[in-house]
This record gives structure tokens, C-alpha cells and sequence, in this order.
């Protein structure tokens, strides 16, 4: 007995990946900002230090980059599920290879974290030119995912 997914769910399961995606691009940034924000807190003098350690920004620096870890591997596992479903293959390019590298980076971007928080200055350095790298490549990605989109509206019109 084969389970058959409705054509509605079909088309409209397309749409998931890039609306989530777009979100995840502005956590990361978000991130970033929270980050640099983490930063100040580690090199402010003792007063204003003070002041910063209450707004939590490496608290939330953590969560924003946790939830971005773990959207980011169930949306592209999602995507590549959704996109088998409905075409019986995976279209591999550029985007799909980059998508799977930027899963890598954010990855080995998230397993330093332990180190960094032994002081480890390589690996908060290593860190933070993952991530800088990462945001590069979404960036890219946003615009190379909406071709993509352009491409299956233009097929859903014809």
C-alpha cells in the first residue's frame, strides 16, 4: 500500500524552505549583532561592563545560534525531502552544495563553542570567521533560492 501525498500539500510544501530560510537569515544576523554585542561585554571596563552583563547578550547569542543550528539542519534535510518528493530527484548544484557546506559550517561553527568558553582565543577567532563566511554564503543563497522559486512559480502558472 503506497501513502500518497495530496498535490495541494505537493505544491505548497515547496514554499516551506525559502520562507524558513529567509527567517533563519535575519536570526543570523541577528546573531551577528548579538555577538558583537557579547564582545563589548568582554572588553568593556568594570561600570559599564556591569550595565551590559544585564541585557544577557552571550545568553541569547547562544539560544539565537542554537535555534539557527537546529532550523537550519531540519530545513535543509526538509527541502531535500520535499524536493525528492516532488520531482523523484535531488537537483544537484550549486545551490544544494552550498547549502550542504553552510550545514558543515555552522556545525563545526557551533562545536567550538566549548573551547571558547575555556578562553580558547583560536577557536572564538575560528568561530567568528565561520560565521562570518556562513552569513556570506546566505546571503548568496537567498538570492540563488529565489531563482529557484521564480523557476516553480513559472512552472505552477504554465
Amino acid at each position: 500500500m503506497a501513502f500518497e501525498i495530496p498535490d495541494g500539500i505537493k505544491t505548497w510544501s515547496q514554499f516551506g524552505h525559502p520562507i524558513l530560510m529567509w527567517v533563519l537569515l535575519g536570526l543570523a544576523v541577528y546573531a551577528l549583532y548579538l555577538g558583537l554585542q557579547y564582545k563589548k561585554v568582554r572588553s568593556a571596563d568594570k561600570e559599564t561592563r556591569k550595565e551590559l552583563v544585564k541585557q544577557k547578550f552571550g545568553e541569547r547569542h547562544h539560544q539565537a545560534g542554537s535555534i539557527l543550528l537546529a532550523l537550519m539542519v531540519l530545513g535543509n534535510i526538509g527541502a531535500m525531502a520535499v524536493t525528492y518528493i516532488n520531482n523523484g530527484k535531488l537537483f544537484v548544484g550549486s545551490h544544494l552544495l552550498t547549502g550542504l557546506g553552510m550545514t558543515c559550517l555552522i556545525a563545526v561553527s557551533a562545536s567550538l563553542v566549548p573551547l571558547m568558553q575555556k578562553g580558547n582565543s583560536l577557536a572564538r577567532n575560528t568561530h567568528v570567521s565561520l560565521n562570518i563566511v556562513l552569513l556570506g554564503l546566505f546571503g548568496w543563497q537567498a538570492i540563488t533560492g529565489m531563482q529557484i522559486v521564480q523557476k516553480i512559480l513559472d512552472k505552477m502558472v504554465s
